[in-house]
């Protein structure tokens, strides 16, 4: 027997004061699920792990009957997987969102939905000025969505389980100061994410999306690690 399963990932959301503390899901026309919701059984789950947090990649591989605990290294080694970017034993991928920072916080995590050639063309220069090793290696994605590999040359790679990042959309108008990537490889994260800052203000493309009053991508966020 086959199933479909439809993830409505995200949907709910949190109560919004604009609408009467109601959810936009809650505030919603939504006849055809309501009809669905009518016509079948409505229940809940919980299954996310305790220890781990409730985000789409955990989520969905435990709705597709995957240990978490045991598989789930990070959100970046299963966009790597779905891109066919193969990873060796000792390799890491980290997600590298482009960003808009402003006045030390977080304003937009995905620099207010930069073009995908823009957001290319920037990539391709943080991998021209910052990767010139066999190490590191950028790959170019949709829009915001990039990817940062680590390429282990000997066997030993810097970071572990320990090293910490936080997704961009979880710190939204807050100071990013305490949010940056901790723990074992974390400096090098840390100066990639500072130099494409000056980088980002070479690009005349960037500052025409000031001027025609868009965010610009002041800089890449990395995060994600597995």
């Amino acid at each position: 027997m086959k199933y479909v399963l439809i993830i409505p990932d995200g949907a709910a959301d949190q109560p919004q004061k604009e609408l009467g503390n109601l959810t936009p899901l809650q505030a919603a026309d939504i006849p055809h699920m309501d009809a669905i919701a009518s016509a079948g059984i409505v229940g809940q789950v919980d299954h996310v792990p305790q220890s781990m947090p409730s985000g789409s990649d955990v989520g969905t591989m435990t709705l597709f009957g995957y240990d978490t605990l045991k598989y789930h290294t990070g959100r970046a080694p299963i966009e790597a997987a779905a891109r066919g970017i193969a990873l060796g034993e000792n390799d890491w991928a980290i997600r590298c969102n482009l960003v808009t920072v402003e006045d030390g916080c977080m304003k937009s995590f995905t620099a207010e939905q930069i073009t995908s050639e823009l957001g290319a063309e920037l990539i391709q220069l943080l991998q021209k000025e910052c990767c010139g090793n066999n190490h590191w290696k950028f790959h170019t994605g949709v829009s915001y969505r990039n990817l940062l590999l680590y390429r282990s040359q000997n066997g030993i790679a810097p970071f572990c389980a320990e090293t910490t990042t936080i997704p961009p959309h979880d710190i939204l108008d807050q100071p990013i100061e305490k949010f940056l990537p901790s723990g074992p490889g974390s400096e090098e994260l840390r100066k990639l994410m500072l130099r494409s800052v000056d980088l980002f203000l070479t690009s005349k493309k960037n500052k025409e999306r000031t001027s025609n009053g868009e965010l610009p991508a002041t800089q890449i966020w990395l995060w994600g690690e597995g």
